[in-house]
């Protein structure tokens, strides 16, 4: 009778591991105005405040690479992230700002390899950094194959609804990182 019963709990135990939910942690922010996304915390490194004058633009890049940003004696490419994906760039937003808010994303820096081009830092400016948000991986919903915007399914891993049933974009960073021009000095 009592291996009956130690069957029974390891099979009741091995049922509590597989309906075990993987809460991971988000950082969510704005691209822009009413658009909120986020970006997994372990690819990234750091939240930064930079004066516009301190991105040295670089010429014949892409529109939406802004420029350089001399980040701890290293050089980050500060990347507009809003306009990468598709929607309208900071300027053309009509936020007036001294100061940008860049995530710094680091999406390999839990690989071991030691390739620079694997180990690429980027500064994302963004409209606002929100919070922390914990979300059960299983939540993420697969973005629909036909999107409307193109550019943005390029960059989409799924879509989040917040509790408030507002829908947040989950990015994905290594596609963020090969969108850069191969040409870069990293």
């Amino acid at each position: 009778m009592s291996d009956i019963f130690s069957q029974s709990n390891k099979s009741q135990f091995n049922t509590q591991l597989v309906n075990k939910t993987e809460d991971k942690q988000f950082l969510k922010f704005y691209l822009h105005e009413g658009t909120k996304a986020m970006l997994p915390v372990k690819q990234i490194t750091e939240v930064l405040k930079i004066q516009f004058g301190q991105i040295v633009p670089i010429p014949q890049m892409p529109a939406w690479v802004m420029g350089v940003y001399n980040w701890r004696g290293d050089i980050l490419w500060m990347v507009d992230l809003a306009h990468l994906i598709g929607f309208n760039s900071w300027y053309q937003q009509g936020i007036n700002r001294s100061k940008h808010t860049a995530i710094v994303l680091s999406p390999n820096k839990e690989t071991t390899k030691t390739d620079a081009q694997n180990n690429i830092n980027l500064g994302l400016v963004v409209s606002q950094v929100e919070d922390i948000e914990m979300c059960d991986v299983a939540d993420i919903q697969i973005p629909p194959g036909s999107s409307a915007n193109i550019q943005l399914g390029d960059f989409l891993q799924g879509y989040w609804l917040e509790q408030a049933k507002e829908m947040i974009m989950v990015l994905n960073g290594q596609a963020i990182v090969a969108a850069m021009p191969n040409n870069l000095a990293c």
